[in-house]
C-alpha cells in the first residue's frame, strides 16, 4: 500500500543530491580522496554508530566494473535459500529508492524506509547543530579540510549510513554490500572486517574519478581488500589481474581466481540461472565462491557435507576450490531475479529487451544476448518485424564506441531521450536528479543522434563498395526476415522524455502502457510520421533499451506500474 509520508522523506533525501554546477566545481578542485573515507567515518559517528558496529553485519563486499550488481543478487539469493535473513545494499535504484535497501530480497517497506530515514536525518541534523556550536557531545575531531562535522552527508553517503542502520536494527544474518564507485575511496569501504570480498569483471568506466586505464581502475577496485579476509575475482586481462594480485599481497589478503562454472557443473546436471546471457555465468561463478566462502567462514551446518578440491595455482593466482553446488545453491541461482539486466517483457506485438549496460564490455555482452534472444524468438505473422533501439548514456562516458557496438544489430529506428519519465518530474520524487540540468541532458541526446547518423553514413558508404554474401550461421543469419530496408541517416529521433519515446514506439499497441493522447506536434518530424505508420502495422516490434540503468528504470516505471506501488 502506498504511504503518503514516504514522498516527503524522498523529497528531503533528494535535497542531499549535489547541484550540477557545484558538482562540476568539485570535480575541478578534488582534494585528497582519503579524506572522503574519514568524513564517512565522522558521519557514521554522528549517526550513533562506530565502525566496529559494522562487524556484526557479516558483510560480503563486492566491487567491479560490470556484473557486480548481478553477482550480489546471485549471492544474496543463494544464501537466502539456506534460510538466512539477508540484507542487500545496491545502487542505483530503477524505480523507487527503497530498492537500494533490501531485506530478504525485497525492498524495505515504505513504513520502514520512512521511519529509518527520519530517525537518521534528525540525528544528523541535531549533531550538525551541536558541532556547529562547538559542543563536545561527540568525542571526535573532523578530518582536515572537511566539513563533515557541520554538514549533512550527500545522497549516496546518507543511503549507505541508512542501510547500515536498517540492517543492524532488523538483525540480518548477513549483508551483501555493493560498492558504489571504485572501491578504495567509496563510502562503503569504511567496512573494516567483511567476511569475504569479490571483484567482478573489470573495464573502463568513471574515468574522471578512477583513472583512464584498466590498471588504474583495478587499483581502485582492489582497495576493498582487507588483511586476512578472503577475496575472489573472475578471469581478468593480465594487466589488471597483476594489479589486483599486488594489492592483495601488500596487505596479506588471500586472493583467489574463480574457476569457470563448467568446472562446478562436472559430475552433476547443468546449472540453471535466473538471469539470461552468457556473461552471467562469470557472475554466477563468483557468487558461488562468495557464498561458499561465507558459509565456510561462519561454519554453517549446510556447508559441512560439501566436498571441495584444494586450491591450485593458475596465472600466478590460486584457483578457488572446485565443488559440486548444493541443492540450496542450485535453487538460489535458478530463482535469482534482478530487474533491468537482460530482462525481457513480452506485450502483444511488442517485446522489450531491457539491459542497463553502459560500458564497452557490458554493451558487447548486451548485443550478444540481444541477438541470441532475437534468434530464439518465433516469427509472428507474415508482416514486417521492426527493430528499435532506445538509448541514452550519462556522466563522462563517450557514447560513440557504445553506439558503434550497437550498429551491427541493424535497427530500423534509433530513439534517444533523457532519463526523465515525463517532461516534468516534480511529481516523481524517486526519479528526480539534480546533478544534471535539463538543457545539458537534451543536448547530450542530440549528440547521440549525431554520432548515430555519422556511423550510419559510414556504414552506408562501406556497403556501396562491399556487399559480401552472408555466411551460413554467421551474424547476418541472426537478422529477422522479412526485414525493412535500413534507412540510414533518416532513422533516428530525439524525444524530450521516456514517456514520449515509448508512446511513439508502442503506438498504443502495448496492452499495459496506455498513456493519454500524445502532445501536439508529436508526429511533425517526417521520420516520426512515417515511422508511426510502420510501427502501427508491424507484425512484431523488438525494442532494445540500453546505455543507462537510469533509462531502464524509467522505462520499467512506465511499463510495469506495479513497481511503483
Amino acid at each position: 500500500m502506498w504511504n503518503p509520508f514516504i514522498k516527503d522523506a524522498v523529497r528531503t533525501l533528494n535535497t542531499l543530491q549535489t547541484n550540477a554546477s557545484f558538482l562540476e566545481q568539485v570535480k575541478r578542485q578534488r582534494g585528497d580522496p582519503q579524506t572522503q573515507l574519514e568524513a564517512m567515518e565522522m558521519y557514521l559517528a554522528r549517526s550513533g554508530l562506530q565502525v566496529e558496529d559494522l562487524d556484526r553485519l557479516n558483510i560480503i563486499h563486492v566491487t567491479g566494473t560490470k556484473g557486480k550488481g548481478s553477482t550480489c543478487a546471485f549471492t544474496e539469493r543463494i544464501l537466502r535459500s539456506y534460510g538466512l535473513k539477508t540484507g542487500f545494499f545496491s545502487s542505483p535504484h530503477l524505480v523507487q529508492v527503497r530498492e537500494r535497501i533490501r531485506i530478504n530480497g525485497q525492498p524495505i517497506s515504505p513504513e520502514l524506509f520512512t521511519k529509518h530515514f527520519w530517525r537518521l536525518y534528525h540525528r544528523l541534523e541535531e549533531t550538525k547543530r551541536l558541532q556547529g556550536q562547538g559542543a563536545q557531545a561527540l568525542t571526535c575531531s573532523c578530518p582536515q579540510d572537511s566539513n563533515s562535522c557541520v554538514s549533512m552527508p550527500a545522497y549516496f553517503r546518507f543511503l549507505t549510513l541508512m542501510a547500515f542502520h536498517v540492517f543492524l536494527q532488523e538483525k540480518v544474518d548477513l549483508a551483501v554490500v555493493e560498492v558504489g564507485i571504485g572501491g578504495a575511496y567509496d563510502c562503503t569501504n569504511i567496512v573494516r572486517k567483511p567476511v569475504v570480498c569479490g571483484v567482478s569483471s573489470l573495464g573502463i568506466d568513471h574515468t574522471s574519478l578512477l583513472g583512464d586505464t584498466v590498471e588504474k581502475i583495478a587499483w581502485q577496485k582492489g582497495g576493498i581488500f582487507k588483511h586476512g579476509v578472503p577475496a575472489f575475482t573472475v578471469p581478468q586481462p593480465e594487466g589488471p589481474l597483476a594489479v589486483l594480485r599486488e594489492r592483495a599481497e601488500q596487505i596479506s589478503c588471500p586472493l583467489y581466481l574463480c574457476p569457470p562454472l563448467e568446472a562446478l557443473e562436472e559430475g552433476g546436471p547443468p546449472l540453471s540461472l535466473g538471469l539470461d546471457g552468457e556473461h552471467q555465468r562469470f557472475n554466477a561463478a563468483l557468487a558461488l565462491q562468495l557464498a561458499h566462502c561465507w558459509l565456510r567462514q561462519k561454519d554453517h551446518q549446510g556447508i559441512r557435507e560439501l566436498k571441495a578440491s584444494k586450491p591450485s595455482l593458475l596465472r600466478q593466482l590460486p584457483l578457488a576450490p572446485v565443488f559440486q553446488p548444493t541443492p540450496h545453491m542450485r535453487h538460489g541461482l535458478r530463482d535469482t531475479e534482478w530487474p533491468g539486466r537482460t530482462q525481457v517483457l513480452r506485450r502483444g506485438p511488442l517485446t522489450w529487451y531491457l539491459d542497463g549496460a553502459h560500458t564497452c564490455s557490458s554493451v558487447q555482452a548486451c548485443v550478444r544476448w540481444f541477438r541470441q534472444a532475437l534468434h530464439r524468438e518465433e516469427r509472428r505473422g507474415s508482416g514486417p518485424e521492426v527493430l528499435v533501439l532506445l538509448f541514452n548514456s550519462t556522466g563522462d562516458r563517450d557514447p560513440a564506441p557504445l553506439l558503434k557496438l550497437l550498429q551491427p544489430c541493424q535497427f530500423d529506428y534509433a530513439v534517444f531521450c533523457p532519463n526523465l519519465t515525463e517532461v516534468s518530474s516534480t511529481d516523481n520524487a524517486d526519479q528526480q536528479n539534480f546533478t544534471v540540468t535539463l538543457d545539458r541532458v537534451l543536448l547530450r541526446c542530440l549528440e547521440h543522434q549525431q554520432h548515430w547518423s555519422r556511423l550510419d553514413e559510414e556504414q552506408a558508404s562501406r556497403d556501396l563498395w562491399s556487399a559480401p554474401s552472408p555466411e551460413p550461421g554467421g551474424p547476418a543469419s541472426l537478422l529477422r526476415a522479412p526485414h525493412l530496408p535500413h534507412t540510414h541517416s533518416t532513422s533516428s529521433l530525439v524525444f524530450s522524455c521516456i514517456s514520449h519515446a515509448l508512446q511513439w514506439i508502442s503506438q498504443g499497441r502495448d496492452p499495459v502502457f496506455q498513456p493519454l493522447s500524445p502532445p501536439r506536434g508529436f508526429l511533425a518530424h517526417p521520420v516520426a510520421g512515417s515511422g508511426a505508420s510502420v510501427l502501427s502495422e508491424a507484425a512484431a516490434i523488438h525494442v532494445l533499451v540500453t546505455g543507462s540503468l537510469h533509462l531502464v528504470g524509467g522505462v520499467l516505471k512506465l511499463l510495469e506500474p506495479s513497481l511503483s506501488q
